[in-house]
This record gives C-alpha cells, sequence and structure tokens, in this order.
C-alpha cells in the first residue's frame, strides 16, 4: 500500500503525544471559562513530541503546525512533501477537561492529502485513513480495526448536523436554520466532527468560521473522502494545502456525499 511508511508514522507520532496527554489530563485541574484562544504547555510538548517523531525519521520533509516551531526553525513549512499538525485541537475541551480534543496527524503528498490520523486520547478513539485504502476506526487499543463509512441519509430535513458548541443555542446560525436539520451535535475539536461523518455518527459537518488553517481540516479531510463522504469550503471550493498563511477560508463542509450540493445550495440561498 502506498504511503504505508507515513501512515505508520503518523500513528506513532499520534500515539506518542497522546500518552503524553492523558498524563496531563489526569493531574489537569478544569479550567471551566477556558477562551477560544487558549494554549497550554501540554499543546507545546505534544507537538514537540509530534515534529521530533517525524523529523527524526524523515529529516527531509516540511512540516506544518499550529504552535510555535522555534526549534525546527531550519525546517521548512512548505514542500512537496509536508506534514500538518494540530497536536491538541480542540484545546477549550482539553483545558474544561471534559474530553472533547484530538491530535491531528496529516501527510501531504504535491499539495494533496494522503494520510490522516485523528486520535482522542480520552475518549480512546482513533480514526486514520490513507488515500486509496479506507478510513479505518479503532476504539480500543486492542480492538481490531473496522472500517468506516458514512451515511446513506439523503434528506437534509432527517439530516444529523455536527458543528462547535454556540454561544447562544437557542439561536442557531443562519447557515443551520438553512440546513433545518433533525438533530443537532455540538463538540469542540474540527477532528472529531470530521471524525463523526466519517464513522457514520452524523450526516453534516458545518462550519461557518470566516477563515480556519491547515491544520484545523486536513487530517479530517482525508477521514470523510476515504469513508465516501466530500469535504469542501461553504462555496464549494476544495481545500488547499501548503500554501502561504495556511489560511482556508469560507468555513467548511463535511458531509456523507449525498447531501453535499443540496447542503451548500441552502447555505447559499
Amino acid at each position: 500500500m502506498k504511503y504505508k511508511h507515513e501512515l505508520q508514522i503518523a500513528l506513532e507520532a499520534a500515539d506518542l503525544a497522546g500518552c503524553l496527554i492523558l498524563d496531563h489530563y489526569a493531574r489537569l485541574e478544569p479550567i471551566p471559562d477556558a477562551p477560544a484562544s487558549i494554549s497550554t504547555d501540554t499543546d507545546r510538548q505534544s507537538q514537540a513530541i509530534i515534529l521530533n517523531h517525524i523529523h527524526n525519521i524523515l529529516p527531509e520533509d516540511a512540516l506544518r503546525a499550529e504552535e510555535s516551531r522555534e526549534a525546527f526553525g531550519d525546517v521548512p513549512d512548505m514542500g512537496a512533501r509536508l506534514w500538518i499538525v494540530d497536536p491538541i485541537d480542540g484545546t477549550r475541551g482539553f483545558a474544561r477537561k471534559n474530553g472533547e480534543f484530538s491530535v491531528m496527524v496529516a501527510f501531504v503528498d504535491a499539495g494533496r492529502v494522503v494520510v490522516g490520523v485523528v486520535a482522542e486520547p480520552a475518549h480512546r478513539r482513533l480514526t486514520y485513513a490513507v488515500r486509496g485504502g479506507g478510513c479505518w476506526q479503532r476504539d480500543d487499543v486492542s480492538a481490531n480495526p473496522a472500517r468506516c463509512h458514512v451515511t446513506s441519509t439523503r434528506q437534509l430535513q432527517t439530516a444529523t448536523v455536527v458543528q462547535s458548541h454556540s454561544r447562544k443555542p437557542a439561536e442557531p446560525s443562519p447557515a443551520l436554520k438553512a440546513l433545518s436539520p433533525s438533530r443537532v451535535i455540538e463538540t469542540y475539536s474540527a477532528g472529531i466532527k470530521l471524525a463523526i461523518v466519517a464513522r457514520g455518527e452524523a450526516d453534516l459537518y458545518l462550519n461557518t468560521y470566516d477563515a480556519c488553517h491547515d491544520w484545523d481540516i486536513c487530517a479530517g479531510q482525508i477521514l470523510v473522502e476515504e469513508a465516501g463522504g466530500r469535504v469542501t469550503n461553504l462555496v464549494g471550493d476544495e481545500p488547499r494545502y501548503g500554501l502561504p498563511g495556511a489560511v482556508q477560508p469560507h468555513g467548511l463542509l463535511g458531509s456523507n456525499g449525498l447531501l453535499h450540493r443540496a447542503a451548500l445550495a441552502a447555505i447559499a440561498m
């Protein structure tokens, strides 16, 4: 299987980071009012573990990550072979100690994401994919992997949407109102939300932020696609990785594929 080596490296890096995070998590005093912008020392240590593991094995590869890369100042953050890392996606979930956070490791070859790993250490959930090899889940370290498939839902009114926690739950966003789903799930971490769609636990992931970054979505995108779904921004453009600034504009829509065109049309109205 092509990219088997890179997948193994990504799985190892996520596991190493997950062990560190759980150790810190066990001793953490919850921060109930943790803001969206929070960054912790655990984020930085997790990133260092991941980047060191990758760089020691593949020193020529470029590295792009959410936290500062001071220790890797000589390593490019753009290149044909590029790793994109979010050491703790959903740091508010980590800080609030509600388990809603993930470790995201992705590998991009010539601008296309080909390997993605989303690990949820607090819940012992792991979802991973390699281009052409499908999406897989493992919900306990001793469990055998199982193939992931998106849902077969075809009607928006019967769909389940996963999104970020609402600041005002009683006031749905215009985009959510336009979709008018039957059920809404809320959680931190874009990685978790995309994994939920890939696993068939929700039909759509809606992100209405003006912009996000490469590391917020890269590992999760391939999970959805290899499980049979589709990922674009809210104007229908596919994500592009490795560009200056690492910015992904116009929100994000992850879907089972069957609902994608109708969801985009509803949001655009």
